[in-house]
Order: structure tokens, then C-alpha cells, then sequence
């Protein structure tokens, strides 16, 4: 499949669309949702996204960075039917190369447990030195 990656800022609309056609959308909680997806597309340091040849959203990659040491990779997702075609490694690298590459950057990520696969496969470890503060307000769902 052919396919162009750009760093592209979507609007909150546009993301949703994109959740309800990939299985990323179901890492969210239910609370504030939309104003919190509105934050996120605004905010975030990366903003990478695929498009097919006919323009359509097929992946998105969203990371934090301080562009000198670290990234963490906050969203990653394919559409369904796009998945095992190489995209979701192609925007990872890409996003890397972005804040700054691997020689000087450590790239981190939360996976839920249907990603940890694809994360070892691309060269990922499991992390001991990430520490946890959460006090938030989660109940899950899916977007449709």
C-alpha cells in the first residue's frame, strides 16, 4: 500500500473520526472526553499522520518531546484495515527521527496489552526505571 507520512495537526473531529476506525480509541477514558481530545490534538509536540493515495487518514502518531533526550509516544494507532502493513513502524520512526533520533533520544510508551507485541517487535524493551502518579477519574469505552 502506498502511503505519505507528514507532521499534520488534526482537529479533535478528525481524530475522533480517525478512533472509531482503529482499535486506539478504546485507551481513552470516558470522562471530559472530547475537551480532553481537543487538548491533545492542540497541544502535543509531534503530530504525525498517515494518508492512503486517496487522502484518507490510514495512522496517526502522537508524542512528547523535549527534543534533546526523550520522547514518549502518547498515541499510536492503524486504521483495522491497514494493520500489519508497516505503517504503525514507519510513524514511530519517523516521530523519533523528529525529536532528535535514537542516538540521543530514549523513546518511551504506555502499551496496552494488545500493542506489547508490536513494541517488542520493533526493538522495544520493557521499561524499570518509569514511575506512576495517577489519581484520575477512568471509566472506559470504546468510540464509536
Amino acid at each position: 500500500m502506498d502511503y505519505t507520512i507528514k507532521q499534520e495537526r488534526l482537529t479533535a473531529d478528525k481524530y475522533i473520526e480517525f478512533l472509531k476506525k482503529s482499535d486506539l480509541g478504546s485507551q481513552y477514558p470516558k470522562e471530559r472526553f472530547n475537551e480532553r481530545i481537543q487538548t491533545l490534538v492542540n497541544n502535543v509536540s509531534i503530530s504525525l499522520v498517515a494518508r492512503n493515495n486517496c487522502n484518507e487518514i490510514i495512522g496517526v502518531c502522537f508524542g512528547i518531546t523535549d527534543f534533546a533526550y526523550w520522547l514518549f509516544i502518547t498515541d499510536l494507532g492503524v486504521t483495522r484495515e491497514c494493520v500489519g502493513q508497516g505503517i504503525g513502524k514507519a510513524l514511530i520512526k519517523k516521530a523519533h527521527e523528529l525529536a532528535g533520533g535514537e542516538k540521543n533520544i530514549a523513546m518511551y510508551t504506555c502499551a496496552n496489552d494488545g500493542a506489547i507485541r508490536f513494541y517488542e517487535k520493533i526493538g522495544m524493551t520493557h521499561s524499570t526505571d518509569v514511575m506512576e502518579y495517577n489519581h484520575i477519574e477512568w471509566t472506559g469505552f470504546t468510540v464509536k
